[in-house]
């Protein structure tokens, strides 16, 4: 992979392929150093005309741009599958995680998004909750510890 295919758009977001490896990497280091890993789940949904959809990219990287304000540099964000975004806290435990979680939250509800938004984040620490990337994820994403609605409600004139 070469620079360029790692991040999304001259952003700090990896992109879905580079946010794996970079998981799979990183839970290798923690578990040969025997340190905590926290995978945060960021589920992103847009109300539009009285539905509930997956975001679009541009919402996700709206949302990427608040998150990547309250995280350390050292903190990986990227792409996990469609309409989520996964952040990897090394060396934080759950315990940790749910304070950096508190800021995150603190953070996008004081962020005036353009359009109604709902979220959900979740996490999930190795090895408390699970040793494998794909469990980690699954268990992030079954554990929401915050669901969020929020954003700019269409104004009447618009209905």
């Amino acid at each position: 992979m070469t620079h360029d295919s790692f991040f999304e758009h001259d952003s700090k977001v990896l992109t879905p392929a580079a946010f794996e490896f970079v998981l799979e990497s990183e839970l290798k280091r923690a578990d040969r150093y025997q340190n905590y890993l926290t995978l945060v789940t960021v589920e992103a949904l847009r109300e539009w005309e009285g539905m509930t959809v997956t975001a679009d990219d541009g919402t996700l990287e709206e949302v990427a741009h608040v998150i990547r304000r309250e995280v350390r540099d050292t903190d990986m964000l990227g792409h996990s599958d469609k309409g989520t975004l996964g952040l990897v806290l090394l060396d934080a435990d759950f315990e940790q995680s749910t304070r950096v979680i508190e800021r995150l939250v603190t953070r996008i509800q004081n962020y005036k998004f353009p359009t109604p938004l709902r979220i959900a984040i979740g996490a999930a620490c190795y090895p408390t909750h699970a040793i494998v990337a794909d469990s980690l994820k699954r268990q992030a994403l079954s554990r929401p510890l915050v669901n969020w609605r929020g954003g700019m409600l269409p104004s009447p004139d618009q209905n």
